[in-house]
């Protein structure tokens, strides 16, 4: 059986935040995976991420990373509780000032982070081995 090949994805536009978004939905992190440097300006969050591209029970440890980061704001996340796990719902980018604007992660139970960035650059990449998962992740319609 060959190695999965790592997925490693770079976005620089809304599009392309939105195959990332794709790839994001469902993956869990803890509260204390999340970093922001502001003196280097980016912000790195890592995750157990469910393989949806996979078509089978896996997760795999990745890392995104965003650059040209200014700000960073949360609503409903614990800071102060950093084995607390968040889920991920979805990545979003709001325009601003061009090329700049806000990247929104959301998460399951209402909270999200907002990243006030210079321009879209963010990086999704595989950092381990994929491990099977017996829960698949399920959507209500």
């Amino acid at each position: 059986m060959a190695d999965p090949t790592p997925l490693k994805l770079l976005a620089q536009d809304q599009e392309d935040l939105a195959v990332i978004s794709a790839a994001l939905q469902d993956a869990v992190a803890k509260v204390g995976d999340i970093a922001f440097e502001p003196k280097a300006r980016q912000m790195t969050i890592a995750f157990n991420r469910f393989r949806w591209e996979a078509g089978k029970g896996e997760r795999v440890r990745s890392a995104l990373q965003l650059a040209g980061v200014m700000k960073v704001e949360t609503r409903k996340v614990r800071r102060e509780a950093p084995d607390a796990v968040l889920e991920i719902l979805a990545l979003t980018f709001e325009p601003g000032e061009a090329p700049g604007g806000v990247v929104t992660l959301s998460f399951a139970g209402g909270g999200d982070l907002r990243a006030t960035v210079e321009c879209v650059e963010a990086v999704l990449a595989d950092v381990s081995r994929p491990w099977p998962t017996p829960r698949t992740p399920k959507h209500d319609l």
